[in-house]
């Protein structure tokens, strides 16, 4: 079977290299082709049986082969042989072609092209999987790739040869009826006069207007099948609902009001979701007061004899009680109302895909945005419903600083927690079933947190496998596995630190038959559209990325693509998403670190700057860490950036903007910087990476001619 493939390999590049080594693609330029169309004609007249079986025979070795010239055959059909019989040939030899290069990819290129590229194709083998035939149309009538990328693709996929063939036959044929007319007409014309004739210019407008127009027509077959069975209301109440109030909710009903649109916004808790009631919010608003602490027991390094800091940790709850009373008003129904938003407290529930009801009151609607944000991941380990476990939702009640607590979670909500507790004067002990904790930033930044944690007395038990949550002689207790023995961890309190797991039930997602993820999150496209066509999400229940700012960034996508979308759309594409761990230090981060690229071989240089030779952080007793920026080999291209250090969450938009706009490492260098400030680390870095790229030759050519002017 190997030598089969082997052959067949060398038998399809022989032929390509044929192809180039012999010029013959100058046969298939549109000049030629023109200037012998005369002679093309007449010998046609003479010989038509055998010019078809020519014709019909290049093409196919065209498609098959992949080669360049398909579209200058294409037009040469419609001059040669008119519309209806040029159509016919071209149609089939184009799918014959397309299968000869399908099976051949299957025969030979499967198993490497697939283990090379199957991050790339795993969107096509989903679409495949739900609706081979219509996705492979859909691909045809408006290709996405280039046809003989379509054929390569589709060979690794299990859709069976005679389905490939017939559907890709019907998908051409109308762009070929398009692309023969062209050359029909354009064989036509025998005069300036005639290029400005109705016939030729309709058919250089059909050429522009196809893609567009099968594209609608896509649209307008998928939508009917999607919305098979639902009744589409005459009138409507609202321009867009937006169900759940949190960033994403929110966003997405302020643009909507902007824009002059009726729109609804329900939500079943408080305003303001996850961020602001149980996130961000509070959470850093109990960081502040522990880095406070952190700070006044190391006054001596800063030259000061001694300072005392005496507290009650129920004020300290109180004041991230205030803090989120004096943000709310931001996210409140009244602002919002005066907005022009009408707010309701209640259960929405998604009736149809135009209509939402919510305290027995249906509301129809031509568009709905899903915002129901995420909720906390509780673990299916016995005994964790018995164990008084706290999560995010729940922390902020507490007035008694917990004696002994675990974390469970070494990710960056349970590493913030774990330091702040401990500073508190809490026994902390963090359980994380991966070797290390933050395991998605590269080792060298997540151990400068985990040893810093560890300094400040939190006990961090790494490769500890939770099993089970019991009571014994009145203490409360988790039972780990770790290297096959049993650990026991004595606590107070838990805090389940999990991650969250998006909302998606018990709304009529299920009863709509809404496709999700392998990650429980509803499935949307770059314009965050679901498969429902007016319905779209964003936000935690929609992306992996579940971030305030990236919900925000969303949203301003789904809102206007569900007012807009029927004329135009915005495609929330080649995201540059950044985002912070707050633990002291910080830990911030945009694009691939070292560990993903290597894992995904990405070829990639590291400028690193050590934080501590910035003469800022040193003033500031804060000479620790580092910022390590991933380069395209040999340029300045900025692929990734990790900071650990004081306000790294701020340092890194230096390189958030780089990537977003384009520029590289050259141009962070050739900013101006204030000095001092920690802002200058990114200049420094850049530096770095100069210096790596030094043309020491020139520079020795340069040392000679300042030794020739001094003489010597």
């Amino acid at each position: 079977m190997k030598l089969a493939r082997l052959l067949v390999l060398a038998a399809v590049l022989l032929l390509a290299a044929t192809f180039f080594i012999f010029d013959l693609n100058r046969y298939l330029d549109l000049e030629y082709f023109q200037s012998n169309l005369a002679d093309f004609r007449a010998w046609k007249e003479r010989h038509l049986a055998a010019a078809l079986g020519l014709y019909f025979a290049a093409y196919v070795a065209v498609t098959s082969l992949s080669l360049p010239g398909a579209l200058v055959l294409s037009l040469g059909g419609g001059a040669l042989f008119g519309l209806v019989i040029g159509s016919a040939l071209v149609a089939a030899a184009a799918s014959v072609g397309a299968l000869g290069a399908f099976l051949a990819a299957r025969f030979v290129l499967r198993e490497s092209v697939e283990r090379r590229f199957g991050a790339k194709l795993q969107a096509i083998n989903r679409g495949v999987e739900k609706d081979g035939a219509f996705y492979l149309f859909t691909l045809r009538l408006v290709p996405v790739f280039p046809f003989f990328v379509i054929n390569l693709v589709m060979a690794l996929t299990k859709i069976r040869a005679p389905v490939f063939f017939t559907v890709s036959l019907l998908g051409m044929l109308p762009g070929t009826v398009v692309f023969v007319n062209a050359g029909a007409q354009l064989a036509q014309i025998h005069s300036l006069g005639g290029i400005v004739s109705w016939p030729v210019l309709l058919s250089f407008a059909l050429l522009g207007v196809f893609p567009l127009a099968a594209k609608k027509i896509l649209e307008a077959v998928r939508a009917r099948r999607v919305y098979r069975g639902h009744r589409k209301p005459r009138r409507f109440d609202a321009n867009l609902v937006v169900i759940g109030a949190g960033s994403a909710g929110l966003v997405a009903s302020y643009i909507a009001a902007a824009l002059k649109a009726r729109v609804t916004l329900i939500e079943r808790g408080p305003m303001g979701g996850d961020c602001l009631n149980s996130g961000c919010v509070p959470s850093k608003a109990l960081l502040r007061s522990a880095k406070f602490l952190a700070e006044a027991r190391k006054v001596r390094e800063l030259g000061l004899k001694s300072a005392s800091v005496d507290f009650d940790f129920a004020d300290i709850m109180a004041r991230v009680r205030r803090v989120i009373a004096q943000i709310e008003p931001h996210d409140s129904v009244e602002r919002y109302t005066g907005l022009g938003v009408q707010c309701i407290a209640g259960e929405a529930a998604i009736k149809s895909p135009w209509e939402v009801e919510v305290n027995g009151q249906t509301i129809s609607t031509r568009a709905i945005i899903i915002a129901t944000g995420a909720g906390p991941l509780v673990p299916p380990i016995p005994g964790v419903e018995q164990s008084g476990c706290h999560t995010f939702d729940t922390l902020w009640e507490i007035n008694e600083l917990p004696r002994k607590l675990l974390v469970l979670g070494g990710g960056p909500a349970g590493c913030e927690m774990a330091q702040a507790f401990a500073r508190f004067g809490s026994e902390v002990t963090q359980v994380e079933m991966m070797p290390r904790l933050m395991a998605i930033e590269d080792e060298d930044a997540s151990t400068v947190v985990q040893q810093k944690m560890t300094d400040e007395g939190v006990r961090v038990l790494a490769n500890h496998k939770a099993v089970e949550f019991r009571a014994k002689d009145g203490r409360r207790e988790l039972r780990c596995e770790h290297d096959g023995k049993t650990v026991a961890v004595e606590y107070d309190q838990v805090l389940l630190a999990l991650g969250r797991r998006a909302n998606t039930k018990g709304f009529g997602l299920e009863e709509l038959n809404m496709p999700l993820t392998r990650t429980g999150t509803v499935e949307v496209d770059d314009c965050m559209q679901t498969r429902y066509p007016n319905i779209y999400a964003c936000g935690d229940v929609a992306w992996p990325w579940q971030f305030t700012h990236s919900a925000a960034y969303q949203a301003r996508f789904a809102a206007v693509n569900a007012l807009f979308g029927g004329w135009w759309r915005f495609r929330a594409a080649g995201v540059t998403m950044p985002w912070a761990t707050f633990t002291d230090p910080e830990v911030a981060r945009v694009g691939l670190n070292e560990q993903e690229a290597k894992r995904q071989g990405v070829a990639h240089e590291v400028a690193r700057y050590e934080l501590a030779e910035l003469d800022r952080a040193i003033t500031d007793e804060r000479a620790h860490g580092f910022v390590k920026v991933l380069t395209v080999p040999g340029k300045d291209r900025i692929l990734g950036a990790t900071i650990v250090g004081e306000h790294a969450g701020d340092l890194i938009m230096a390189f958030v903007s780089a990537m977003k706009h384009g520029y590289g490492l050259g141009k962070i260098l050739d900013t101006i910087h204030p000095y001092p400030t920690l802002a200058e680390s990114a200049m420094f870095t850049a530096g770095v990476w100069k210096r790596a790229h030094t043309p020491q030759r020139v520079l020795q050519w340069v040392g000679r001619y300042h030794r020739l002017m001094r003489g010597r």
